[in-house]
Order: structure tokens, then sequence, then C-alpha cells
């Protein structure tokens, strides 16, 4: 396996990935700082042999070997290890991409048991021997990089070849029609050496004949006869294909995309065609948005987003299970320390990121992911802490973009937002939990310099009483027993008493309300037609969770067919970063001041996929990675519905209507709870549960 130091690889990539956005022909590079790969970084190992052995050493960058803390020559491709004890170092070099390492003996073997440094504390005696140490970390590994020909930096997503499905000649050029959204390379398969061809994109036919405003294009020169693929990939469903010397004809295209197991994945059916085909456009929203990370839209922005991505990982923990694009968005989001600004420079981001750790180790029991990013966590809560104000809150400062949603109705968002400290307090909780779980599963041998047992109980114990001062903090000063609901924000030292979704759904959705006060919020606040309306998928996604976890199954199905639905019925063949069912044709592709500024294949979008799976098939883990679970379905006035749930082990098969209910699962553990009854789910076969 090739082995890296953990996270640089994704930091590399990811400054390659969040670079390739253009706006009309210009680059357009993100909005935070960007951080670089550790450009020297030292693997090391122990080994023990029977008999001497022989090493194929494969580095990307320049590289030393030392034996036995003795420096060996030059850059051998093999080496004899002699049998005996040894310690090997490698310290590679590179400037350009992240320092990998590729070791490959009978028993020797490059892999996550490896300790990783950047950190070159290491000296040399006048002897030669060396001496010193630094903060080991064990190595990353992906075994996607499993050959020597399958290194790190040589990663690219893979093509397949698609057709248009019409073309036609208009306004000096061709239309070209790939009958819904997707993303890839144009190729234009007979081309003239010195040709100047011009290539509109659109997401409608709209945008790509609206030369003057359309969002992506492309001007080319063609230097030789035949074939031409155009080198950047980009989001489109139609193409405008221009040349000042003739109609350009005999265009296809490639398709780009992060190969999945489809065996492995998440599906959904039921008995009302509508709903289907939201799951279906759904879970093609999330593919065409999961490429070397999640990212937020196809067209724009391009870039990971730490608030749309924690809903593409709940999402694709329903649809592929997908780890490890979960596991490197993570750590390219955080990057690294120090920590000069909040994930993406938005708070409530900054607060995503610390739950989705805690939600992937829910899904996956990785515990080992969980002990490689404390350390992050730890710093970037360091950070966090050092902003609040006197009270324990998180108050907005100049250089803090408080995003919350886009909104179409007046809402301030300075001074301290009852959402951000509910926010605040799940990432103090997820902060206890995680050193807890650390405590709780301590390693046999520590690399040298990382965090001690006793330091993980000191922290589960501090960030638990913050937690829970906070909460205490918050019942206290936001919420209002007249209006029954938490109130919106303190500004310049009074309440702004204005009633948002935001932070009584949150407060649901965390658990931090009595039932008692979620029956509040669902009758004052949720269901309330005074309060302002969500329009976007992004905070529809936990507006409706909410209402799953309040029982509110035929209205959120309801909802859902008419949200979801209405995109559909306006012709979306992805899902939308933004639907206002009032907006009628061309205003439904308009957004920040641009006439095609609107995302139209954007990952948080894609929410029936989950909630589809966790509220209505009703499946959920209840300890980490599944070790015992719970399905709890809701038809919400279908008549049948079927689907899987993927999970570590595979798919928990499930069907149910009125009268049966069968589940077939390749872990037991699992409780089944419908039409009152209750049933152990202590064997793989299928169980039928009969209800007539």
């Amino acid at each position: 396996m090739w082995i890296t130091y953990p996270g640089d690889f994704e930091i590399w990539l990811g400054n390659i990935f969040n670079n390739r956005r253009t706006e009309r022909g210009a680059m357009f590079p993100p909005f935070w700082k960007q951080d670089s790969h550790y450009v020297t970084v030292e693997f090391s190992t122990e080994v023990t042999l029977s008999e001497p052995e022989i090493v194929t050493i494969y580095s990307e960058g320049r590289f030393n070997f030392m034996l036995d803390g003795k420096l060996q020559f030059g850059e051998p491709e093999t080496f004899l290890i002699p049998a005996g004890s040894h310690k090997l170092n490698f310290k590679v070099w590179n400037q350009q991409t992240p320092p990998s390492l590729f070791v490959k003996g009978d028993t020797i073997q490059t892999d996550s048991h490896w300790l990783a440094t950047y950190e070159d504390k290491i000296w040399i005696d006048e002897n030669g021997v060396a001496h010193g140490s630094g903060i080991y970390v064990n190595a990353a590994v992906w075994s996607r990089f499993s050959t020597p020909e399958c290194s790190p930096s040589k990663f690219c997503l893979a093509t397949e070849p698609m057709s248009p499905v019409s073309e036609e000649e208009v306004e000096g050029g061709v239309l070209y029609d790939f009958g819904r959204e997707t993303m890839g390379y144009i190729v234009l398969n007979e081309t003239v050496n010195g040709e100047r061809i011009e290539i509109y994109y659109g997401e409608s036919a709209e945008e790509a004949l609206d030369h003057e405003h359309c969002e992506t294009l492309d001007y080319l020169t063609i230097t030789s006869d035949g074939a031409y693929v155009v080198s950047d990939s980009k989001a489109f469903r139609y193409v405008h294909v221009v040349s000042a010397d003739r109609l350009v004809k005999n265009v296809s295209g490639l398709y780009e995309y992060m190969p999945q197991d489809l065996s492995q994945s998440g599906s959904f059916e039921c008995s009302d065609a509508e709903v289907n085909r939201i799951w279906d456009v759904s879970a093609y929203t999330m593919d065409l948005t999961t490429r070397e990370f999640f990212m937020d839209g196809i067209k724009r922005d391009r870039w990971t987003w730490s608030g749309d991505a924690i809903q593409s990982y709940l999402m694709n923990y329903y649809l592929r299970f997908d780890s490890e694009t979960v596991k490197r968005t993570i750590r390219q989001l955080r990057g690294k320390d120090p920590v000069t600004a909040h994930v993406n420079t938005i708070m409530d981001y900054t607060f995503y990121w610390f739950k989705s750790v805690l939600d992937y180790y829910e899904h996956t029991a990785d515990i080992s992911f969980v002990r490689e990013i404390y350390p992050r966590m730890l710093t970037l809560m360091q950070y966090v802490q050092g902003r609040l104000d006197s009270a324990g809150f998180a108050d907005g400062r100049p250089d803090d973009w408080i995003f919350v949603d886009w909104v179409d109705f007046p809402m301030h968002k300075r001074g301290i937002l009852a959402f951000e400290q509910i926010l605040l307090a799940k990432s103090l909780e997820t902060m206890s939990v995680c050193a807890r779980l650390l405590c709780n599963n301590p390693l046999e041998c520590p690399p040298q310099g990382s965090i001690t047992t006793e330091e993980y109980l000191r922290d589960a114990e501090t960030f638990s009483k913050q937690y829970k001062a906070l909460r205490e903090k918050i019942d206290a000063t936001f919420w209002d027993d007249e209006k029954k609901a938490y109130l919106h924000s303190i500004e310049d030292g009074s309440m702004n008493d204005m009633v948002t979704k935001f932070p009584n759904m949150f407060a649901v959705l965390f658990d931090y309300v009595s039932d008692e006060r979620k029956a509040d919020i669902l009758r004052y606040v949720m269901l309330n037609t005074d309060v302002e309306a969500i329009t976007t998928p992004y905070m529809r996604f936990y507006e409706l969770e909410a209402l799953c976890q309040m029982g509110q199954y035929e209205h959120v199905m309801s909802e859902m067919k008419d949200y979801w639905g209405g995109m559909l019925r306006e012709g979306a063949t992805s899902f939308w970063e933004k639907y206002i069912p009032s907006e009628q044709g061309v205003q439904h592709l308009q957004m920040y001041g641009r006439p095609y500024g609107k995302s139209l294949c954007h990952a948080w979008g894609a929410s029936p996929v989950y909630l589809l799976g966790k509220y209505y098939l009703g499946i959920r883990p209840l300890k980490a990675g599944y070790a015992e679970w719970e399905c709890r379905p809701h038809l919400g006035g279908l008549e049948w519905m079927k689907g899987a749930v993927p999970t570590p082990y595979g798919p928990i098969s499930l069907y149910v209507s009125a009268d049966e209910v069968r589940i077939q699962s390749p872990v037991t553990g699992g409780h089944l709870y419908y039409a009152g009854r209750s049933i152990e789910i202590n064997t793989t076969d299928e169980i039928v549960l009969n209800l007539k």
C-alpha cells in the first residue's frame, strides 16, 4: 500500500479540486485559506525477521533510507534487510505532490501500522547514528492505492462515453441536448487544425444559448486534425457549439464519475410513481456531486462546503455508504493548524464539521479515524472557545460569516443567534463523546507524542461540563413560554423576539427539549403558517427530519411530493439549490443576481434519499457501525414500499405493506417495530411478519 501523512493527500487534492471552478472562463479560487501538504515526511516501522528479506522501494519524491539509525547510500530501488530486529526510516521530500512511500517485501509491507511524522527533530551524531523524536501518527492508506503503479498523485475519476439525445442547428451553431444534467468532458470528434471553436454550457437550453450570461464556456483553437477532448470537466445538460468556419458536428461527451459498488447500495421503491421518481433523481443528484470529495453543486460552486457536506454524508449512509469519500472530505475541510478562521469562514459550518465526525463513527464504528482527527478537533475547538463572549455564547465577529440559510424574508444574522448556540452545544457534546470513546478504546502501543488516556478523560469531563452549562444558558436565555419557542437572537444587548424554525427544529433534532416542548414547537413553530417558510432544500432537509422525529410522516410525504415533485414538474433531472414554487419559467434559473446563477444540481437537494431510508424504511444504527440497530418502518400514506439500507456488513433489505413485513439483514442485533409488534433480528435469514 502507498502511505502518506494523514490528511496531506486530501489537502493537496482539495487544492486542485477547489481551484477548478471557473466563471465565464476565469478561474475562481475559494474564499478561504488553502493549506499545503508537508513537503518532507518521515515514515518508519520496526520489524523482526527470522531470515533476510529483500524489499522493493517506490516513492513519490526523493528519499533517504536509514536502517537502524544509519543512513544508507543513494535512493535504492531494492534493499536487503538482514535477519533480526531492525528499525526502518524513510524520509521523503516532494514539493509538488504529497510525499508517498510504497515498500513491498515478503513480510515487510507499508500499511497503516507504519508511523509518520512531519517534524524534523532527528539529528545525526559523529558516528552517523540518528537521535531525537517527533510527534508520530499512524500513516494514512487508501485501498485504491494498492499497487506501485496506482500512486496517490495519479488519482483521477473514471469516465465513460455518452452521446447527446438530440441536436439542433440554431443561432450559428449546434445545440446539443444530453438528455439530463451531467458532468464531464465535451469531445469534438471531427476538428480541423487551426479551427476556432466556442462552447457554451448550460444546465438549461436558455443558459447555453445566452452567450453573454452563461456561467461556463470554452474558447478553443484546435492544433491538429481529428478528435479533440476539452481539457476541463464541466456541468451541463446542453452545449451550444459554435465555429466561425462551419457548423461543428459529431459531438459527444465523456461522463466523469466516482466509481461505486452498486451491489452494496441503498434502494427505494413504493406504490407511488412520483415518490419513486423523487428517490431516483435524488440518488442521481448525489452521484453527480460525489466526486473526489462531496461537492455542493456541479456547476457552481464546485467546492467543498461543510454545511453541504454534512448532509451529503448522511445521505451517503443511506445510498452508497462510501466511507472513504466521507473521510477525505472531512480531512480536506479541516486543513491544518494553526486555525485562523472558521471552516469555509462560516461559524455554523465549523459546528457542522464537529458533528460530522461523530455521525461518521456512529455509522461505521471506525475508531481509528476518530483517533486520527481528534487532535484537529481539539485545536479547532480551542479556536472556537477563544472567540466566545463572557457568557460563553458564540458571538459573530466581523470576519465571521453567519450563514444559517438563504432566506426570502428579513432576518438579521448579527448578534448572538439561538441557532448558533444550539450548534455550539452539539459541538461541545461531540467533543466530550469523542474524547470518552478514545479514552475507552486506548491503543496498546500509542505513537510517541500522542494524546494520553488521562488527557482524553480530562477532555471528556471538561467538554461535558461546558456542554451542560451552555444547554442551561440557552434555555434560560432564548426559550419564551408565551411564544412556546426559542427566540431568534440577542442584538446589542436586547432580545430580538422573532421566531424562526431554525433554532427550534435543531433543538428537536438534537433531542434538547422535553416531549412537552416538542409538542409546543410542532404546534407553534413547525406547523404555524405565520412563521416564515423555508425555501431551500438545505434547511428543508432538517425541517422535514424534525417533523419525522415528531411523527408527521404523512405530512412529510405530502411535502416531499409537493416540493421535490414540483421541481420534477418543472423539468428537473437533478435537484436544485433552491426552489420557490411561485416562480415561473426562467425565474427558476436565477440566483445571486445572475440569470443562471442557481445550481440545478446541488447536493443538498437530494435529502429524500436520507428521509426515505431513515424514517420510512426506518433503519438506523443504535450502536456504532450497526452493532445494534432498529427498524421502525412508516408507510406515511403509501400502500407498500421496499428498499435497502447499506451497512458496513452489507444492505438490510425490507418490504412493508399493511399486511406484511419482510426483512433480511446480513447482521444480527436488530429490533423490528411495526404495527404494535416487536421482533428481535437474530438471524441472517429472511423474517416474515404476517399482519393479516
